[in-house]
């Protein structure tokens, strides 16, 4: 195994000495390294020495923040549901349709490559069940996400179903912006699924309504 001295210790000319990076901002470089590596050229190209040459460090440094190829897949994992939830709007805590999912269509836009990780381990999951896991962990935060947001909105608590129904059409919906573009479309899609959920929120509460009368 090559160490980080090894690998620093002459530049060729011509070529900028790799900065030392501070542990914090290392390791979000390398996470973020990780995850580009994996949306362009799927799972089997993320290597300890593709990491070190997407961050601009060395292929030490990747293996003192993280000592296994396994370690750094499950810490992007959890480093690309940190950055999903906090860009999509997912769970924005006001119980309020109009606020649910605002700025899908940006958040892919703007890193599509978080995005696009995600898919990838996806599918690379039907292969390696040992994946299975960490992508089991990535969804359930994802529904979790919705069923609480669901559950502001509706007068009631989101159930499983539904949950499941809302989430896996925003999820359709960010892959078919990767695919094809089209942002516009993404916008028109949730503002039409935000229309259904204000349906479900009007029957909901005439419902509730119809029971106090019943009552």
């Amino acid at each position: 195994m090559v160490n980080g001295m090894t690998e620093s210790a002459e530049q060729p000319e011509g070529r900028e000495p790799r900065r030392r990076m501070n542990y914090g901002e290392g390791r979000e470089a390398l996470l973020n390294a990780a995850v580009r590596v994996v949306a362009r050229g799927g799972l089997r190209k993320l290597t300890y020495r593709a990491v070190a040459q997407e961050a601009g460090t060395t292929h030490g440094l990747v293996v003192h923040h993280f000592g296994s190829r396994d370690a750094l897949i499950e810490e992007a994992l959890a480093h690309a549901i940190r950055t999903s939830l906090s860009t999509s709007a997912l769970e924005p805590g006001t119980g309020k349709v109009a606020d649910f999912s605002v700025g899908l269509a940006e958040m892919v836009t703007a890193d599509p490559d978080i995005q696009a990780f995600q898919y990838e381990l996806l599918l690379e999951s039907r292969r390696r069940p040992e994946l299975l896991p960490q992508i089991r962990a990535l969804y359930d935060a994802y529904f979790d996400a919705t069923k609480r947001e669901l559950s502001r909105i509706l007068p009631h608590d989101a159930g499983h179903p539904l949950t499941r129904l809302v989430f896996a059409a925003l999820d359709g919906i960010v892959l078919h912006q990767l695919v094809f573009g089209e942002p516009e479309t993404t916008d028109a899609a949730v503002e039409e699924l935000r229309h259904l959920l204000r349906l479900l929120e009007a029957e909901a509460e005439a419902e509730g309504d119809t029971g106090s009368v019943d009552r």
